[in-house]
């Protein structure tokens, strides 16, 4: 199977490359141009060059591909309020035009998207959130997410394109950028190694739902194989922890102290988002494996051998 990885050269979609390549399949990976022309060093992935909004760029990428995964995202929630426009145009219409250009393929493949279980639902009226949870999105971030999978599901309808939906709790896990903004874990570890100042929005009360980077790529890799009439999946942590239990477990593990700072609480962010993974768990036979605290001791392992390695 050819698989092609939009926005491979992200987090999650080296993660991926890699675990694909892992399991033999051949895989090419679509993403801009790295600055220093290097490329993911991942052994077996075909590397393309190209802009999301640039058709011919994402037609030659098409080219031969049996299931794309789309992983792209140019915003994040705590930015899409200020700029709604930029949201809709570089997201929701990038994507119209890859499905435009999916279903004009000899061969048309299958697709995966990569939606934010998150922020599409809102402000939940139970916990945890299952998929027929009413969605009423806070930002734009999560209207633009929310409506391309109402467009995957027209065009479903209108012309019997094959697709699935991951909605995905907050994931993090090595190679997570802690300048990113969206990965509140890998910030947290790069401020308390470096000795620096936490700051947190709000008391620290609002409770996400975290998983391992590990665990949201095995969940990808066992839908590939799923061809029931389930269209979306809720993957996530299976419980939540607020702001201030992260830092608990961040001071535990590094066995010191972290100074915070309390800042305004943002209105994008919802009390309280757990997701209910019990769909994911009983169809796709999928359920996540790595405990919180071991996860984040990744994290910490993996930043301090980072800056080792810039240091030297």
């Amino acid at each position: 199977m050819n698989i092609l990885v939009l926005g491979a050269r992200g987090f999650i979609g080296k993660h991926l490359c890699s675990a694909l390549v892992a399991a033999n399949y051949k895989v090419r990976g679509f993403d801009l141009q790295p600055v220093n022309a290097n490329w993911p060093d991942i052994h077996g992935v075909e590397w393309m060059a190209g802009n999301f909004e640039n058709a011919s760029n994402v037609a030659a990428a098409l080219d031969k591909i049996d299931l794309v995964f789309h992983l792209i995202s140019t915003t994040i929630p705590k930015t899409s309020n200020e700029n709604p426009i930029l949201d809709l145009q570089q997201n929701v219409v990038g994507t119209l035009n890859l499905l435009d250009l999916v279903i004009k393929q000899p061969q048309r493949p299958r697709l995966i998207f990569l939606s934010s279980g998150g922020t599409v639902y809102g402000v939940p009226y139970t916990i945890p959130i299952s998929e027929e949870h009413p969605t009423n999105p806070l930002s734009a971030y999560g209207i633009a997410k929310l409506a391309i999978e109402k467009y995957l599901a027209l065009y479903a309808y209108l012309y019997k394109l094959d697709y699935r939906v991951l909605r995905l709790a907050n994931p993090y896990g090595e190679f997570q950028s802690h300048l990113s903004g969206q990965g509140v874990i890998a910030a947290f570890v790069h401020k308390a190694l470096q000795y620096q100042p936490v700051e947190i929005w709000g008391d620290g009360s609002i409770v996400r739902d975290y998983l391992y980077i590990g665990d949201v790529i095995s969940a990808m890799i066992r839908l590939i194989g799923y061809d029931g009439p389930e269209k979306v999946f809720n993957i996530g942590g299976g419980r939540g922890y607020s702001i201030l239990e992260l830092l608990s477990v961040i001071k535990g593990l590094l066995q010191y102290d972290i100074v915070c700072y309390h800042l305004s609480s943002r209105p994008c962010d919802v009390p309280v988002n757990v997701l209910d993974i019990n769909r994911a768990t009983s169809i796709l036979e999928w359920k996540p494996t790595t405990p919180l605290h071991e996860g984040i001791k990744r994290v910490i392992d993996y930043q301090r051998t980072a800056s080792s390695s810039f240091e030297r």
